[in-house]
């Protein structure tokens, strides 16, 4: 038998920084014997050790929760993060959300064991959560496949990486191209694929060991509609499987119809958490948008401002919708609103309870910079 290569998550997770670990003979040796005429043969007892693996933590999948504590973070002389504390249950998705700097991916790749925080502590159902003792499939951000290899070798070599035999690697690998509509390209090398097809394929690397927990990072990134709505499905399925699922982007369409919690992250601390339908609630109360067709959102402010200022205050504007959401003054109701709307004819395009959309409520907690960046992914 051949020396073990060290399962190291910061080779799988960022294989372009480590090109000297690309030697998929070392890792075949971990799996594989020789008989004296040099022909390799199966290790059944290895392979039998992996489907014992494989279908005890499929029994965990059910009833995990990953618990984040109070988690510090310090380059130098800066502190980047102060006291993070969110949790996630199996069956579920997480978004977490903030502007660019503001801490995510640093909180990732602390949850991977790639960085030490300098206090707080992860659990996993009650326990310390060690990264090495589970299978993490993580899509990040900056991609980072090696463009002149094949396909094919690649994805089986980081799933042997993550512990797979070979042969398990190969079956997953060739089911997770076909279900992404990629199996086409197995045998060519990356950098020949379109930047939707590459995305597609780091989408198969991510999922290949049948991870515990899946985290995505900017999953949509390069999608057309079509095959945006393949990796919709595939990430439902991850969530009825009863995974761990982390979704952070800047797409909050995506996050809305993915996640039940969300936590904003806003300059290393967390502004909002919580189930997103009672924040959606809770930003709602005591408020109502209103569209009058012929007049614009600025318009219909300043005839609220100037007509209806005890009643109400414009409290925002939708502008591309030439909306305004109103605030309710105390003692009063949307009744009386509906009573004015009629006394003057306004010819009313929407009027009604206010739900906020995700974007609203994340440009709230996380200032102005962050609805610039929403619009231009948008654009």
């Amino acid at each position: 038998m051949g020396d073990r290569i060290e399962n190291d998550s910061k080779i799988w997770c960022f294989p372009e920084k480590y090109p000297q670990k690309w030697n998929t003979e070392n890792i075949e040796k971990t799996k594989f014997c020789r008989r004296s005429d040099g022909e390799e043969i199966v290790q059944d007892e290895d392979e039998e050790r992996e489907k014992q693996t494989i279908a005890e933590e499929r029994k965990r999948f059910k009833s995990m929760k990953l618990e984040v504590k109070n988690l510090k973070k310090t380059f130098g002389e800066k502190e980047v993060l102060h006291g993070i504390s969110f949790s996630i249950e199996s069956g579920k998705a997480l978004g977490l959300l903030g502007r660019n700097g503001a801490g995510k991916t640093t909180t990732i790749r602390i949850l991977m064991d790639v960085f030490r925080a300098n206090s707080g502590e992860i659990l996993l159902d009650g326990k310390a959560f060690v990264p090495s003792h589970h299978q993490i499939g993580y899509l990040p951000e900056e991609r980072g496949l090696y463009p002149k290899k094949t396909v094919g070798e690649q994805i089986v070599y980081l799933g042997m990486l993550r512990g797979l035999s070979q042969k398990t690697a190969r079956e997953n690998m060739k089911k997770w191209l076909e279900r992404l509509g990629v199996a086409e390209y197995e045998n060519r090398k990356l950098e020949t694929l379109s930047k939707g097809n590459q995305q597609k394929v780091q989408l198969a690397q991510t999922l290949v060991c049948d991870p515990e927990i899946v985290i995505l990072d900017e999953p949509f990134s390069g999608l057309d509609p079509v095959n945006s709505q393949i990796l919709k499905d595939v990430v439902s399925e991850q969530i009825a499987d009863g995974k761990l699922v982390i979704f952070s982007s800047h797409q909050m369409s995506y996050v809305e119809e993915f996640c039940e919690d969300v936590v904003i992250i806003n300059h290393g601390e967390i502004v909002l958490d919580g189930e997103l339908r009672e924040i959606k609630r809770a930003y709602g109360k005591d408020r109502l948008v209103l569209g009058v067709i012929g007049k614009t959102a600025e318009e219909l402010r300043e005839m609220i401002a100037r007509e209806w200022s005890g009643t109400v205050r414009a409290a925002g504007v939708r502008s591309l919708q030439n909306q305004v959401i109103l605030e309710l003054l105390p003692g009063h109701t949307a009744q009386e609103v509906l009573r004015r709307i009629a006394e003057q004819e306004l010819d009313v395009e929407i009027f009604g309870k206010y739900e906020p959309s995700l974007t609203e409520i994340f440009v709230h907690c996380a200032g102005d910079e962050a609805e610039e960046n929403e619009e231009g992914k948008k654009a």
